[in-house]
Parts: structure tokens; sequence; C-alpha cells
């Protein structure tokens, strides 16, 4: 495309009459609701944003505004109005803007997008034909993993902007949000016999990723492992006795980032008056704590793994600590998540102190396995057993080898995302996504 040539967005044809009322009906289904919630979600993270917040500087952690919002559409366009029914792009030479498979990260910024009204009404125009073409019966297994597979994308990209509001210091989105009393903190390990047990998913879990793909035997060693993540006041003792510019705690290529980040500390933090204080989008406050310590490196949680004599578990630590070593797709058991057990879909806000959430533990005892902060672990990001990948190629498979895997959920996380199996990936310098880490003993 020519730059500084918008493309247009080709209009619907107009439905029956008994349209609005055959979109009732649809809306009422459970996948209906949660893409109309998930489309709900995204826009709220962006509707106070003004003009001039859309411009956003060219960092390799974030998105534009802009371009993101139209990716999301065009994600859900793509899988399900394009793949399903042969629906032509609702934008003009979509392929060419929104494929994030095929466009360079930085090449997203010379895009010429469409304007912000019309990313809105391309927005609105997909969501209503993906949901007037959704059956009135339940979808077919294949129509409904796309479905569900669009969902999820718009989900974890909801969450995304979350990332991108705090990384440029916007104020924290526009909620309804809850509060919660202090719980303080929860010392002390809980013990995993040895044993071999059982990780990933089952065919009969319904949708899962890739990489999820498919439960298989592990064996392990007795360990024991934190019964929460490490909180503010554990991270502070190690700042505080110059655990940064201590070269024995690192390891060569986490000594290498630091000194190629300046990292002196968390990357929210600061001092003032000689005490600390957290930054959480455009405000500082005193550090918490109780709290869990967030925005950290798998570099930092090693260094400070090192400085405690602790480790970090490896991801099937991790998920047999979380289940119990039973096949249970939350560590309370099979029911949803819910505000009394953990901190996900935004409902607090923040952080909360590790002690919250007794209701939560895992049958180990292990507490806040799920939401809160995604938890760093020590294992690089690769295929289970017998591999294959999903029709989306690009999920999983690119990033084997050069990604680490996180598990559990941060609060910005939705609680039908993410579970005990659910596998998220970075690259181990990434501390602009909500991450924190519990510790292994040795």
């Amino acid at each position: 495309l020519p730059y500084g040539h918008r493309p247009q967005i080709r209009p619907t044809a107009r439905s029956p009459s008994g349209k609005r009322r055959m979109l009732e009906t649809k809306a009422s289904s459970p996948i209906a609701k949660a893409l109309r919630d998930a489309r709900a979600r995204t826009l709220a993270y962006v509707a106070d944003l003004r003009d001039e917040q859309y411009v956003v500087p060219m960092l390799d952690v974030i998105n534009p505004v802009l371009w993101e919002l139209g990716h999301v559409g065009y994600f859900a366009e793509f899988w399900t109005l394009r793949q399903l029914h042969g629906r032509a792009p609702l934008v003009e030479g979509a392929d060419r803007l929104y494929d994030s498979a095929k466009i360079p990260h930085d090449d997203r910024w010379t895009l010429p997008l469409p304007t912000r009204e019309r990313t809105f009404a391309f927005l609105a125009q997909q969501l209503e034909e993906m949901l007037e073409r959704l059956p009135a019966t339940d979808l077919a297994a294949a129509d409904a993993y796309l479905h569900q597979l669009a969902l999820h994308h718009e989900d974890m990209h909801a969450e995304a902007f979350v990332y991108t509001r705090q990384t440029l210091g916007y104020p924290r989105p526009v909620m309804p949000y809850r509060s919660i009393e202090p719980a303080g903190g929860l010392e002390g390990d809980c013990v995993v016999p040895a044993g071999t047990y059982r990780i990933g998913a089952r065919p009969s879990d319904g949708f899962v990723f890739d990489n999820e793909k498919w439960e298989h035997d592990v064996t392990l060693a007795a360990y024991a492992i934190a019964r929460a993540p490490v909180t503010n006041r554990e991270y502070a003792a190690f700042v505080d006795a110059r655990g940064y510019q201590t070269r024995s705690y690192w390891s060569d290529e986490g000594w290498a980032w630091r000194e190629r980040e300046a990292a002196e500390h968390p990357k929210y933090w600061r001092r003032n008056d000689g005490a600390w204080e957290r930054c959480h989008f455009d405000r500082w406050s005193a550090l918490r704590p109780n709290e869990p310590v967030v925005h950290v490196s798998l570099y930092e949680a090693q260094a400070y793994c090192a400085f405690a004599d602790r480790r970090l578990p490896t991801e099937a630590e991790w998920e047999v600590a979380a289940t119990g070593g039973t096949h249970r797709r939350y560590p309370w058991g099979e029911a949803m998540p819910a505000p009394e057990r953990c901190n996900l879909d935004a409902w607090y806000g923040d952080v909360v102190d590790v002690g919250a959430f007794e209701s939560g533990e895992s049958p180990f005892g292990a507490r806040q396995m799920i939401g809160n902060v995604w938890e760093w672990t020590s294992s690089a990001f690769g295929p289970y057993p017998g591999f294959a990948p999903d029709p989306y190629r690009e999920y999983s498979e690119p990033w084997f080898g050069n990604h680490y895997v996180l598990r559990g959920g941060a609060w910005t996380t939705r609680g039908r995302l993410v579970n005990t199996r659910w596998r998220n990936f970075y690259r181990p310098q990434r501390r602009d996504i909500i991450t924190g880490f519990r510790t292994c003993a040795r």
C-alpha cells in the first residue's frame, strides 16, 4: 500500500428485519457472551486514552496501540469469518497491515493504518458479523476451536494493553476494582514427595493450546517449594545487601544483561528519603512489604535465588505443586476462579499480599499458584513429547528454545484463559510483564 493511503472498511449488506432478534438469541450462548466480554475488556483498556497517547515510542516490548487494536480484530476475522465462512477481509489490504507473523515489529510504526475512528468501526463490524454467523445450536468442534482461539487471543492482547500502559506510565485503566484487606506474608515450604506424575493437558480438557499437548509422565525427586511467591520485603533484603553489585550471584548472561540495562533494583522501584517506593502505572507509593515482588526478569530471579541459597522450580515441579499430583484445572479443584480464591480478571487492580486467598491453596499447601503474578520457572520453553503444531502454527513453535516458561497468571489475566497446565513464555530479559517467582530449597 502506498504511504498515506488509508484502507477502506467494506460495508456489510443490510440484513433482514429479524436480524436483531437472531443476534439477541445467539448472544445468549456461552461463546457469544465470552466474545462480547473480551471485546468490552479490550475497549475498556483504551477507552480513556487521548489521541496523543496513541502515539507511542518504538520499543521492543510494546506495539503501537492502533496497530494492536486492529490486529485483535483481524485475528478474529481471519480465523472465523474468513476461514469458516469465506468472508472477504473487512479492511482493504488487511494481511499487509495486521498479520503479525509477516510484519516485522518495527515496521508496525510506519504502516498506513486506518484512523482511530475507522479502526473502532472495523472492530464493531467484525464482532457483529462473527456473532451473526454463530449457529443457534452448539458449534461444531472445529468451529468451536477457532472461536475459542480468537477469544483467548484477544484475552492475551487485553493483558498486553495493561503492560503497555505500565511501560508508558499511563494511568491505571478505569475499572470497577474491588478492595481487599491486608493479609500479610506466608512463610515456609510445602514438601512434594518423590514420584512419577502426569503433567500436561488431556483431550477431554476442551480447548488447549498446542504446547500443552499432551499429558505425559515426569519423574521427580522429592522437593520443597515455597508456599508463596517472593515478597517485596524478601527481595529488598537482596537489593540492600548489594545483590545487584555482587557478580557471584549472577550468571554470565544475567550479569551482561544487568550491565547493559544498568539495573540496580527492580524496574519500578526507587529510593525516596531512604525508603523504597514502587510505581504502579503513573503513581508512586510506599513499597508494601508483603506483596510479591513484580516486574523482575528471569535474570533477577536467578540472582535472588543465588543470594538466598534457593533455586527456581522447573515447570514440572511447579505444575505438580499446583495440582497436588492430580489432574485438576485449578489448585482448589474444578470450580471457576472467584475473587475469594485468587487475584485474576483485574478484580483488585494490582497485586495483593501473598497471604491472601487461603481457600485457593493447592493440596500441598501452596498458595496463589493461580493469579497475582506470573511466576518464572527454570525451564526453557520447548515442546512436549509428540508435539504437533495446531492450525495457528506461529503460536508456539517459533519460540521453542529461546524463551522461558512462566506459570500461573497475574492479576491482569482472564480466569477463563489460565489454569494449572497453561504455559506462558517470554524471553528472560523481560520485566515489563507482571512477573514474580517462588523458590525451591536446594
